[in-house]
């Protein structure tokens, strides 16, 4: 699993085998998310409310290079690393 973000104990990736619509996935505290791309919205597994809020305000930020990492994901390319939340 390519680790792309790292904040706040929440460790955001992306996997090269997954073949549904675009989404990224974070991680928190042994729970995951799924977050659609670019709805930009959570559509399985379970966090804590204020880690979907961060992780969804770093999304907003990082969108353009959510989708580029997944079209690169696709190709089977190695995926960029995006900045942490500030």
């Amino acid at each position: 699993m390519p680790e792309l973000s790292r904040f706040f104990g929440i460790v955001i990736a992306m996997y090269y085998k997954d073949h549904t619509r675009p989404h990224f996935h974070a991680k928190y505290a042994g729970q995951t998310g799924v977050f659609s791309l670019p709805e930009l919205r959570l559509i399985e597994g379970t966090l804590p409310k204020r880690v979907i809020s961060l992780v969804l305000e770093w999304a907003f930020d990082h969108r353009d290079e959510l989708l580029r990492d997944w079209d690169l994901a696709r190709a089977r390319q190695p995926l960029l690393p995006i900045a942490p939340l500030d």
